[in-house]
């Protein structure tokens, strides 16, 4: 087999684990959203995380089929984050911001690696296991930690909506000249609102790890009750959900469209 025919297969193999990648995050970023939008209007449901939205899927017809499927998904997911990261495929160099990024794609991968071993537990053994938080979590240094991640949290989600606001994003997406008038402010509105949702966990991390001295780790859910039991919070949170609903159609539309190599 030629050098270039194994170079082609391996970019079609990459490309097949992002594209189920992005449409497992975009599942669980559309349960997530769902339930929400059910807890604001008051018809059901209630606030949850990533994990959460595994357990939802759990719990449908063919639940355990569909797991296995979602842990294949988040595989191929955590497989072309470590790819973005460590080949550099989207060329974002070795710049302080470049590098930046790529970190974030490690961080990325890493999170969804908890995420997939989670389901695969579930899927396997009918429990995704869990349980409290390391000890370690609870000493001087591991408060310093996750109000370290709090703030590289909220950078982050300043980066995303900076990313949707000027829709960054279509360096890597070939949208459909003719749905761009409609796929355009969804994606830019999905991407503002998970923006926003991270900024909101990560002050939320920074100060309860620096000021309540509490080793809890925040998520989704926490972002989400907070704007729930605020002023107008029925208001907040149905935008919010509404946002993160928004967020898993950019991350199918990302399945079907995203560039993958920069050659494509």
């Amino acid at each position: 087999m030629s050098e270039s025919l194994v170079s082609r297969t391996n970019v079609t193999a990459i490309g097949v684990l992002a594209r189920m990648g992005y449409a497992a995050r975009g599942l669980v970023y559309l349960i997530v959203g769902m339930l929400a939008i059910m807890t604001a209007t008051g018809v059901g449901g209630e606030t949850t995380n990533s994990k959460g939205a595994v357990r939802a899927i759990a719990e449908q017809p063919f639940g355990q089929v569909l797991l296995l499927l979602l842990v294949v998904g988040l595989a191929g997911y955590v497989i072309w984050r470590s790819t973005q990261a460590l080949l550099d495929t989207d060329d974002h160099g070795t710049s302080v911001h470049g590098l930046g990024v790529r970190v974030g794609l490690l961080i990325s991968a890493a999170t969804h690696t908890t995420l997939a071993i989670f389901a695969a537990k579930l899927a396997w053994f009918g429990s995704g296991g869990g349980g409290g938080q390391p000890t370690w979590l609870s000493s001087d240094a591991g408060l310093w930690l996750l109000a370290v991640i709090g703030v590289g949290m909220v950078g982050a989600g300043v980066a995303h909506m900076v990313k949707g606001w000027k829709v960054g994003y279509e360096k890597f997406m070939r949208l459909p000249s003719s749905q761009r008038f409609w796929m355009r402010p969804l994606c830019r509105f999905g991407l503002l609102a998970r923006g926003a949702v991270l900024i909101l966990i990560g002050v939320i991390l920074a100060r309860s790890a620096v000021v309540a001295r509490s080793s809890d780790v925040k998520g989704i859910a926490d972002a989400l009750n907070t704007l729930r039991d605020g002023p107008f919070g029925a208001w907040l949170l149905g935008v919010a959900a509404a946002g993160l609903i928004a967020f898993g159609c950019y991350s199918l539309f990302e399945a079907i469209f995203r560039r993958i190599n920069n050659d494509e």
